[in-house]
């Protein structure tokens, strides 16, 4: 058994160790067969031959070798001088051929491209391999002198066609606008993809979207500033905003799909920095708030002055292309007084946001100092154009800005609401105590009209009636019944007084209630039926313990005098609504009498004081009396206009 497990595994082994080696053999036959990848080759030197002008048509061949002598070896990259200041007369084109010997790439089995960085000219550039035309440029020839994507095109079109042998640029170029070309690339297809998309998103695609942003920035600010329009800052930085996508047009649609001509495209980009200058100075001013008249004039002619001499209108394109740089040196100078202005009163002001863009525009100078050197060729070109970055440097410190000012301005309103709510909780404190001092005055108040009311009410009332009936025992005039009945009268004037101190709530009918609850006892005692016919009444918001003291006394009036002089069986009580106010009824079955009559003796003193209780609430009193019994009617407004006084009883 342990003999087969070990011949078993020496099988096993012997298996694996074969099929390994025949894959390893496989791999390295496929390795042998696939070709190597092409290198990667960078050309720093070249052959030129110059052809002055004026510069033939574009061939779809070209023989290098029929284009004539001598050629010359010369470094890449090449630039040509530009002429500050044009010479006089009439500018011609120069065509420069640029010749390389590729090596290296004559087997087929792999791709090839061509990379050339940068290249600028004010004219054409083509590129030929083998002779024959692979490239052309398709933008203006006036406008290749700005910043190109580089030129990345195929040599061979698959694996199976050999790469070209030999690389041959054409460039025409204006005589004294200047231009230059790179050094270049010629290799696998794949290893040069990976360097053109690094270096191309870095140059062209970051400050297109930077580009994009100001323009989404300025819709954002225009539309604030059409809400807020007492904040002019929101309207500078959405035109701010709009001119620099002007300025930057070139990166959003490419110079070969330009909608306008190329003098009016040169003048809304030169004419765009310097109003993006004057509106730099006005954000300057208000930030700082230190207004500069005389210079702010100053730029304002120069500005108008500069849009009005640069338009296009009899200008030739070439003398355009040619004055540029002068023109940007003008602009270049206009900035950097506004720099020194603005930074100066920043620093006086004390003004940080000041300061900072100061600071920014000042960086963003430099950027263009920089560039404006390379673009006259004073610095090497392959390097990086900076001011594309300026706009991201531009549109970062602006937005710091109006963030840090709206962040402020919420804290000032926080410390103002703050300090608000500080101010009106004091004053709520205030009113409070003050709403307590008044309280209690008006308690004290109340209390005091309150005794002054009762006491002026016993002593009208119960203390009358006291004193008149003492004389009258005192001289034997009263009977002891008539001493009883003046008595009983005095508790029930002593039962209202302390009734009309109970809180009526407004309501009429408890008021009623209470005297019909004194006053039972008594009607029933003299034999008199009492019918209760009241209906629901609408409230009567002024009625307070003096006015239903008024009414209590009034209504026990009425019912007092049926039982002492009428007679009487029955007496109906009722309620109704009347006009503007509401009416209390009281009838009897008893005697009748004459009412003018009484109301003009001196008998008829009870009836006149109803009628003064009456008036004391601006309410009326009547009565109506024949045989068959007497109606008195006590009428109240729902609301009072005025206040009577109680006259004391006589």
């Amino acid at each position: 058994m342990k003999r087969a497990t070990t011949a078993c595994w020496q099988t096993s082994t012997g298996v694996f160790l074969a099929l390994a080696l025949f894959a390893a053999l496989l791999a390295g036959s496929s390795a042998a067969a696939q070709p190597a990848p092409y290198p990667v080759i960078h050309y720093t030197t070249a052959q030129m031959l110059e052809a002055p002008g004026p510069a033939g048509p574009l061939e779809a061949v070209v023989d290098a070798g029929a284009l004539g002598t001598p050629w010359r070896e010369v470094a890449l990259p090449y630039a040509f001088a530009r002429e500050l200041v044009p010479q006089g007369g009439t500018p011609r084109v120069t065509t420069r051929w640029f010749r390389v010997q590729v090596g290296g790439m004559d087997a087929p089995g792999d791709t090839a491209h061509f990379y050339l960085k940068r290249w600028q000219t004010a004219g054409q550039l083509a590129v030929y391999a083998d002779g024959r035309l692979i490239y052309r440029s398709l933008g203006s020839p006036a406008w290749n002198l700005f910043r190109h994507p580089g030129v990345f095109i195929p040599l061979n079109q698959s694996a199976r066609v050999a790469a070209p042998t030999e690389i041959l640029v054409r460039m025409d170029s204006l005589q004294g606008a200047g231009g230059a070309l790179s050094s270049f690339y010629v290799g696998n297809t794949q290893a040069l993809l990976s360097h053109y998309t690094v270096r191309e998103w870095l140059e062209y695609q970051l400050p297109f979207m930077s580009s994009a942003a100001f323009l989404v920035i300025s819709v954002f600010c225009f539309f604030v500033w059409l809400w807020r329009r007492k904040d002019p800052l929101y309207l500078l930085l959405a035109v701010f905003s709009v001119l620099q996508v002007l300025r930057r047009w070139h990166f959003h649609t490419g110079l070969e799909r330009l909608p306008v001509s190329d003098a009016w495209f040169g003048w809304i980009t030169l004419n765009a920095l310097a109003w993006q200058i004057m509106i730099i100075h006005a954000f300057l001013q208000m930030l700082h708030r230190q207004p500069m008249p005389r210079l702010t004039r100053a730029l304002l002619a120069l500005t108008l002055l500069f849009s009005i001499c640069t338009l296009p209108l009899g200008l030739p394109l070439p003398a355009l292309v040619l004055l540029r740089p002068a023109l940007q040196l003008l602009l270049i100078s206009m900035v950097v007084i506004v720099i020194i202005a603005g930074l100066w009163h920043s620093v006086r002001s004390r003004s940080p946001d000041g300061m900072l863009l100061s600071f920014a525009i000042a960086v963003a100078v430099g950027f263009g100092i920089y560039d404006w050197l390379k673009g006259q060729q004073f610095i090497d070109m392959e390097w990086f154009y900076l001011t594309p970055y300026s706009a991201t440097l531009l549109l970062s410190t602006l937005l710091f800005i109006m963030l840090r000012r709206y962040l402020g301005a919420i804290s000032e309103v926080e410390q103002l609401n703050t300090g608000l709510e500080q101010r009106l909780g004091a004053r709520e404190a205030e009113l409070a105590d003050s709403y307590e001092r008044l309280r209690k005055v008006e308690h004290e108040q109340m209390l005091s009209n309150e005794r002054q009311r009762m006491m002026q009410d016993m002593h009208d009332g119960l203390g009358s009636s006291l004193t008149s009936a003492i004389r009258s025992v005192e001289h034997g005039a009263m009977s002891d019944a008539e001493v009883t009945q003046v008595l009983k009268d005095c508790m029930d004037d002593l039962k209202l007084a302390i009734d009309s101190m109970e809180p009526a709530e407004a309501d009429l009918l408890l008021l009623l209630a209470t005297l019909r609850f004194r006053l039972a006892s008594r009607i029933k005692s003299a034999g008199v039926s009492l019918l209760w016919e009241v209906e629901e009444l609408p409230a009567l918001d002024w009625l307070d313990p003096s006015a239903a003291l008024h009414i209590l006394r009034i209504v026990q009036e009425s019912v007092a005098n049926i039982l002492r002089h009428t007679r009487a069986t029955e007496i109906r009580v009722s309620t109704a609504v009347e006009g503007s106010g509401v009416q209390v009824i009281i009838e009897d079955n008893g005697q009748g009498f004459d009412v003018e009559k009484t109301l003009n003796e001196a008998t008829g003193r009870g009836l006149h004081n109803q009628q003064r209780r009456a008036l004391a609430i601006d309410g009326t009193v009547a009565w109506t009396s024949g045989p068959a019994g007497t109606r008195f009617t006590l009428w109240l407004p729902l609301q009072r206009v005025g206040s009577g006084a109680l006259q004391p009883d006589l």
